[in-house]
């Protein structure tokens, strides 16, 4: 399958971009509250994400991924401290350990074998939305148009190695999330790909109108990653918290406060490996 996708292309979009929106740097979150600040930390690193993981109106880490996983370390006999980092860069954070795991929407399908994995603990829906006019109707007609995807995210990976998806004439690639709603409503390009919670998210933090394709890209688990060289353990640890938050309900009270119909979110048994 060809793929022409040069960089001088996706610097001129994203120049473009940057004058229509501007670009937000990344920065540390607040710290998590201090009633639990006599326990170890565990740093989380995780990008910014609605409804999974974004600044409440108090200035704190709020968010589906924010709660659980201060619910479970604390279960564990941990704090969970959030910080944002840059998602290109999270496997070396994990490395290096200055970050103990990464919790932050994170798809492990695919990623099997490249960090070691707790959960998983939900399911989502990878996606394409369109503009309501637009006369794309399904992922085939995707053929020969251009595409918005986060780098480093499933949906890039897909499109750039599934030979079964039609060729794009172009897919760009950012790293600020944001700019791939910029893109699309400016009509920079054609459609966008991400989780479908998140763009959900969106067009109602935004009061934007997309529509996004009855076919999914993939159904997906999602997972916290650690390090291939952490040797202590705390995925072991964490699958079987989550497995016990699953079973007295906490998974399902903590995602229906973000999400209608929170079971269909942790229907995962039945996900290809």
């Amino acid at each position: 399958m060809q793929k022409n996708f040069t960089l001088k292309r996706i610097a001129c979009l994203l120049a473009a971009l940057c004058l229509a929106a501007g670009l937000v740097g990344c920065a540390d979150m607040p710290a998590s509250s201090s009633e639990e600040s006599s326990l170890p930390t565990i740093l989380v690193g995780s990008d910014v994400y609605p409804p999974f993981n974004y600044i409440g109106e108090d200035g704190a880490p709020t968010g589906i991924d924010v709660e659980l996983a201060k619910e479970a370390f604390r279960r564990m006999g941990y704090r969970a401290e959030f910080t944002i980092i840059d998602w290109e860069r999270k496997t070396q954070l994990l490395e290096t350990g200055d970050i103990d795991c990464v919790w932050g929407s994170f798809t492990i399908n695919g990623r099997e074998d490249d960090y070691r994995w707790a959960g998983p603990y939900m399911a989502s829906r990878q996606v394409v939305a369109v503009m309501p006019g637009s006369d794309i109707e399904t992922i085939a007609d995707l053929e020969g148009r251009t595409l918005a995807v986060q780098s480093t995210t499933k949906p890039e990976e897909l499109f750039l190695t599934d030979a079964s998806l039609p060729a794009l004439r172009d897919l760009y690639c950012f790293e600020d999330r944001e700019l791939i709603y910029t893109a699309l409503g400016k009509g920079y390009v054609d459609a966008i790909a991400a989780h479908e919670v998140s763009i959900l998210q969106y067009m109602q933090d935004y009061n934007a109108e997309y529509r996004i394709l009855d076919e999914p890209l993939q159904v997906v688990r999602l997972g916290v990653a650690f390090g291939k060289n952490d040797v202590r353990g705390l995925e072991t640890q964490l699958t079987a918290t989550l497995d016990e938050m699953r079973a007295d309900g906490t998974l399902a009270a903590i995602i229906g406060k973000y999400l209608a119909n929170p079971e269909k979110f942790l229907e995962v048994d039945g996900l290809v490996e």
